[in-house]
């Protein structure tokens, strides 16, 4: 997974990572050379007494470390560059993704995993690119060049390099080999705890309410020690490999010394190839060193990418089709025929043989107990879902054969939550209309029954609106949802329960108001309060998924047992009578 999304986004790359290598080899050369350089100063000029020479050589060796210094420089910054563009390139791709979702498969993952595959995993990704533009490139170089160089001083002492380097690559590989399940573990500890955090944060007022702070700061504890046992148990690891690689490098050092300190006394070496062998030896078991700080951190990568390679390659189940129909309905009329719809692996359906057509100026009513259906049947128009049975048609087309982007710009849906972004009241009602003028927004925000609070709010439109609109009551909140989909002058509204924080008398306000302003759509109201919807053209009674009433509010009361019960329940039997 980790090559693979490697491979895809670091392509637009590939010239700036031609100019890294090239960067990195000049330099690793260039660090390479200076100590050859110091052994011939100390055989041709300490040990001969030759000032010039020493003179002489030392100017190329601060050339070289001049050029080092410069091309490491560069090395840096380009490979920065490449790292920052495949973050911002990876978090583009999978922003795009997710926002292409229905909302199957965002519950599938869920927002919090999601919101940590976008952040955190493609950081750890992130990081393995910064390193490797810096160190993976210059490991390899160093490794084989530092060995070249180091046989050119002496054959002799090259036994150590035979043990050390085996040694350290076969303790590193097995060390490596244990932290993957761990940092597997540890990525979905994290989503763990922010689930729960997301969960605590946005119901804060409930466990107060509730006084299940006790409860719920026992349930933070426990993913938080989780969290951290998997973090130190993978942190144990990586802090023991650096330990052992320097125990290797101080004891391939003292061998050099040994060995080299007999070949001196023997006359096979002089005294600078030994200061030069060891440099190289240090050199070489460096490159190690950062061969496996990039080791190190090449599992925890692999499991993020592994994550991201997920979301990336999960295909919406709501997309448009390969030649979609791109012309944009006109007559706002819906109509579905036999739908139904049963979620994967559920045994019962949601939602059996539904068969209805509202025409534009026609108001259609759904309403029904908790639980039996209404909201899904709602979603499946836009397709937020899609139909598992039968067909939903809009203006006599089939949405699924429809431009999502066609069929959504038709129409003005009101969630069952009602959901605010940050910013003001004008930037969220342009959700609905990016171009509204402030005389459209006022006239949504009039037939919303939300204009006189918004006047009396500082800065009328542009009042600050905080995210998720907690800054506004309920009802509030409502009403500019409903403004923010009436400015839009869609050819269908949905309105999900989109009336139940409204007092009675609000309530009927805006259904007057709302009458001559969608009469040229197709309005479709989920409700369950009967008064909001006794003036309905057609009402549609769910009970179990399935259509048991259709008609007007007058006829049902007197044919369909279960709205005579809803009827009842809310209005009392007189005025069921």
């Amino acid at each position: 997974m980790l090559i693979r999304l490697l491979r895809a986004h670091l392509r637009p790359y590939r010239r700036l990572l031609l100019i890294v290598i090239g960067l990195q080899a000049v330099q690793t050369i260039a660090a390479l050379t200076l100590p050859t350089l110091n052994a011939r100063i100390i055989d041709n000029g300490i040990l001969k007494h030759n000032e010039p020479y020493i003179r002489s050589t030392g100017a190329v060796m601060l050339g070289f470390t001049l050029i080092q210094v410069c091309f490491a420089v560069g090395a840096v910054y380009f490979g920065a560059k490449v790292a920052m563009g495949f973050g911002r390139d990876i978090r583009s791709s999978l922003f795009h993704t997710v926002t292409d979702f229905s909302a199957r498969e965002v519950g599938t993952f869920g927002a919090p995993s999601l919101i940590t595959r976008i952040t955190n995993d493609v950081q750890q990704v992130q990081l393995l690119v910064v390193m490797g533009s810096t160190m993976a490139i210059a490991a390899p170089i160093t490794l084989v060049v530092g060995i070249i160089a180091a046989l050119r001083q002496d054959v002799g002492l090259s036994a150590v390099l035979l043990f050390s380097i085996p040694i350290t690559a076969v303790v590193l590989g097995t060390m490596v080999a244990q932290m993957v399940p761990a940092f597997r573990l540890m990525q979905d500890r994290i989503d763990q705890i922010n689930r729960v955090l997301r969960e605590q944060i946005t119901g804060i007022r409930v466990v107060r309410a509730f006084v299940r702070e006790p409860e719920e700061t026992r349930r933070f504890e426990t993913g938080n020690a989780e969290l951290t046992e998997t973090s130190l148990r993978a942190g144990r690891l990586m802090s023991s490999m650096f330990p052992t690689v320097n125990l290797v490098i101080n004891a391939s050092s003292v061998a050099v010394l040994w060995i080299g300190a007999d070949r001196i006394s023997s006359g096979q070496m002089h005294v600078g190839s030994l200061v030069a062998y060891l440099s190289y030896l240090v050199q070489i078991l460096m490159s190690v060193v950062m061969a496996t700080f990039m080791i190190s951190m090449i599992p925890r990568a692999s499991v993020s990418a592994g994550r991201i390679q997920e979301v990336l390659e999960t295909e919406s189940t709501v997309r448009s089709p390969a030649h979609a129909v791109r012309a944009p309905p006109t007559r706002g009329e819906v109509e579905l025929r036999g739908v139904g719809f049963h979620y994967p692996g559920a045994e019962h359906p949601v939602l059996t043989d539904i068969s209805f057509a509202t025409r534009a100026g026609q108001t259609t009513a759904i309403v029904g107990s908790t639980g039996a259906g209404k909201t899904t049947l709602l979603q499946l128009i836009p397709r937020l879902f899609d139909a598992t049975a039968g067909t939903v048609l809009v203006d006599g087309v089939d949405v699924r054969a429809l431009d999502t982007a066609v069929l959504w710009d038709v129409i003005g849906l009101v969630p069952q939550r009602p959901y605010l972004f940050s910013g003001s009241v004008a930037s969220n009602l342009a959700y609905g209309k990016p171009d509204a003028t402030e005389a459209e927004m006022w006239e949504a925000l009039d037939v919303a029954q939300a204009a006189e609070f918004v006047r009396r709010m500082p800065g009328g439109l542009e009042a600050a609106i905080e995210q998720g609109g907690t800054n506004v009551s309920g009802g509030q909140r409502q009403r500019l949802a409903i403004a923010r989909a009436l400015v839009r002058r869609p050819e269908i509204y949905l309105f999900d329960d989109s009336f139940s924080a409204l007092d009675l008398a609000t309530d009927a306000r805006l259904r007057a108001a709302l009458k001559p302003y969608t009469r040229a759509s197709a309005v479709l109201i989920v409700a369950q309060r009967v008064s909001t919807i006794t003036s309905a053209d057609s009402i549609i009674v769910l009970e179990d998924g399935e259509m048991v009433g259709q008609g007007t509010d007058d006829g049902l009361r007197a044919t369909c047992p279960t709205y005579a019960e809803i009827v009842q329940s809310q209005l009392g039997q007189r005025d069921v009578a």
